[in-house]
């Protein structure tokens, strides 16, 4: 998949397992970097190296146990611009769901349309993975929110001081939901 609304070809890729254990480094980056960005990603700031790194361990064995999807964005250099997840693993009474996860756009790639590809993205694996809803949950307020609302999903509710942001101060999280 190449993108044609950047500034530059954007390809978008799925990972398996090893991949992803591979590609910790990069990913680190990238997380690192939104939550240093003030993402509200669970994470606080100052997020460690070792930490973000742990976190990416997680997401390779849960790829590779097929409990979830991982998409990344690379520049033509190959280098991993974005990312999300599309977590799969549910409830047996919930086979048709699945939730969406750590949306993270590196800031050197931002305000590029490189966050609407990885949504139109994770909404055609979560199709190829027989799931008809989809959920995710957000920030109040930020960009996302806005996003999420352009990209077709429908908004539930907020929850005030649901969470906290990287810096300490409460926030307020949307939660959303996508038929397919």
């Amino acid at each position: 998949m190449t993108a044609s609304a950047t500034a530059f070809a954007i390809t978008l890729r799925r990972l398996n397992g090893q991949e992803v254990a591979r590609s910790r480094e990069a990913l680190a980056d990238v997380l690192v970097d939104c939550v240093d960005g003030g993402a509200s990603v669970s994470f606080m700031a100052p997020l460690p190296r070792d930490k973000a790194l742990q976190f990416w361990q997680g997401v390779a064995e849960s790829v590779a146990r097929d409990d979830r999807i991982l998409l990344v964005a690379e520049s033509p250099r190959g280098d991993i611009l974005g990312t999300v997840q599309l977590i799969t693993a549910m409830p047996d009474n919930q086979p048709h769901r699945a939730e969406v996860a750590k949306l993270l756009v590196h800031r050197k790639a931002r305000r590029q349309g490189l966050a609407r590809q990885l949504m139109q993205a994770i909404d055609d694996a979560a199709r190829a993975a027989g799931k008809s809803v989809l959920v995710l949950d957000t920030a109040t307020g930020g960009d996302a929110e806005r996003l999420y609302e352009t990209a077709g999903w429908s908004r539930v509710g907020v929850v005030p001081d649901y969470a906290l942001m990287p810096d300490g101060a409460p926030c307020g999280t949307t939660f959303f939901y996508k038929r397919l």
